[in-house]
């Protein structure tokens, strides 16, 4: 992917993942934390950080319209100077799937691909530093929050739903996803499985004329019958964990090492390809939503996407209006 051939070199490399378990429930809790390498020294603080609203109160809008609501003080990446990206373009391009390629096969992908884009991002916030610190901690990070109104949690061995510091929750997602993936049941490896997207306008589908029913997403090519609600899954989970490092590490470690233009590629990418693919409904966008808005008035979204069609223009609009300053 070309858009994003630098990405790697400027996180210090691929992720070198842990042996994962091949349950399918979600792991057992205890220490999960790893490192292998050091991170450089820390970028100083910067002595003023730029903030829009320093200079605009919130309060003193004037419009009482809910629908322009707004986090006080809104976060840095909310500012339209901050949510740009590495290029410029149409990323539905990358997000749209072949013609030839079948649905599951194409999902596979793109779990697999956004797995790892994911990951390069996430090492840098809990990976030690040579203090053997981490920037994503339980003192820092205690719970796996997105803002103040936000706040998931995993379910333990019992199925009951409990709160994590947010890097012990982080690194149980990384191993049930790598479970998901390296488990071939789930995402089958076969080469002689793979199968192609039939064209409806010169043959009927086989499994139609077999059976008089269109079977789930990649039955034909040997995927399982739950294959796409646990990809649902998997998205969601990484839409959890993009949206902390927005909310509390965006400034920290990603904005002084000047790859939030990363970051921002990455995520929308993100958005663009889960909610292509219904792996993300809207109720699931809720701590990003104002981030979607802003790039679905900047023009990031196309208005032929779904993504697009499930921000609010009005509070996109009203972003950029603050970003230049009106």
């Amino acid at each position: 992917m070309s858009l994003f051939s630098g990405l790697s070199s400027r996180l210090r490399g691929t992720p070198n993942e842990p042996e994962a378990p091949k349950t399918t429930p979600p792991p057992s809790l205890g220490p999960s934390r790893s490192s292998q390498t050091s991170m450089p020294p820390k970028v100083p603080v910067l002595q003023s950080l730029p903030s829009l609203a320093e200079s605009i109160s919130m309060a003193a809008t004037g419009d009482d319209d809910p629908n322009l609501y707004f986090p006080r003080p809104l976060p840095l990446w909310l500012n339209p100077i901050y949510a740009k990206h590495i290029v410029k373009g149409n990323f539905m391009t990358l997000s749209t799937k072949p013609k030839a390629v079948e649905d599951a096969e194409w999902i596979a992908h793109q779990v697999v691909e956004h797995y790892r884009l994911l990951w390069n991002f996430v090492r840098v916030v809990i990976e030690k530093e040579q203090d053997d610190s981490t920037i994503c901690n339980s003192t820092t990070c205690p719970t796996m929050s997105a803002g103040k109104h936000h706040s998931f949690t995993w379910l333990n061995h019992r199925l009951e739903p409990i709160e994590l510091p947010a890097h012990e929750y982080t690194a149980l997602m990384q191993r049930w996803i790598s479970g998901k993936i390296d488990d071939i049941t789930i995402f089958p490896t076969d080469p002689s499985s793979v199968s192609y997207a039939p064209n409806p306008a010169l043959v009927q589908d086989t499994l139609i004329q077999l059976t008089g029913v269109d079977g789930w997403i990649g039955q034909r090519s040997g995927f399982p019958e739950d294959f796409s609600r646990i990809c649902g899954t998997i998205f969601l989970q990484m839409f959890r964990v993009y949206s902390h490092l927005y909310w509390n590490h965006f400034v920290e470690p990603f904005y002084h090492l000047n790859l939030e233009k990363q970051l921002n590629s990455c995520f929308s990418h993100f958005v663009m390809t889960a909610t292509a693919l219904d792996m993300l409904k809207p109720d699931h966008l809720e701590p990003m939503q104002l981030l979607i808005d802003l790039w679905a008035a900047n023009g990031t979204f196309p208005p032929q996407s779904k993504a697009y069609s499930y921000a609010n223009l009005k509070r996109g609009t009203y972003l950029m209006q603050l970003g230049d300053g009106r």
